[in-house]
């Protein structure tokens, strides 16, 4: 639980952030429209995402120790400029207008979702490289950490594509994201202070 904790907090930080593929989420969870299934695919592309950065950075650390340093650098970096992008952000928020469009067949959410998730180079340095790099702080309990992170992504696209419809007013609101913003902002600094002193 030690490390599952964190590995949760962390996941839930690195997807909570306002963009294409919450609003799209979002926006099936307004109309209805195959919520289950974009949920579904998302979480799993995230939970198989999490599982290679994990597994491609232990061994990456096991046969190149200095690599972890970089890694540690570059990843403090990341989350550091992550952090002040969302307190910047949070100083002018975006309301999102989910109800955009036409309710969609299922072979069209399903491209759509795949492509929202697999070509946004964000997905890769969010899941393969921070959260596999995070995780390895772990040393015995990066699994665990892994499993955290990946319950974080199952509960918040659950929530975010079921809860549409209770939380629409609420989601619609800047000040919602301006809050949301500041705390993810938060956590990424602290992230990034941790991983360096760690």
């Amino acid at each position: 639980m030690t490390a599952a904790l964190p590995g949760l907090l962390t996941g839930l930080s690195l997807i909570v952030a306002i963009g294409a593929q919450n609003a799209y989420v979002l926006r099936q969870g307004l109309t209805r429209n195959h919520v289950g299934l974009v949920v579904a695919i998302c979480a799993l592309s995230d939970a198989l995402l999490i599982a290679i950065g994990v597994s491609g950075v232990g061994a990456l650390v096991q046969d190149h120790p200095t690599a972890m340093t970089a890694l540690r650098w570059v990843g403090a970096a990341y989350l550091a400029g992550y952090g002040v992008r969302s307190l910047w952000g949070s100083r002018k928020p975006q309301a999102l207008d989910p109800l955009e469009g036409r309710a969609s067949g299922r072979r069209t959410v399903v491209t759509t979702t795949l492509a929202l998730t697999y070509l946004n180079p964000h997905v890769y340095l969010d899941t393969v490289l921070m959260l596999g790099s995070i995780a390895n702080q772990h040393d015995g309990g990066r699994w665990w950490f892994a499993m955290g992170a990946a319950a974080g992504s199952v509960l918040w696209f659950t929530t975010l594509g079921f809860g549409a419809r209770a939380a629409s007013r609420l989601m619609s609101r800047p000040a919602t994201w301006r809050v949301l913003d500041v705390c993810i902002g938060v956590v990424m600094i602290a992230l990034a202070v941790r991983l360096l002193l760690g």
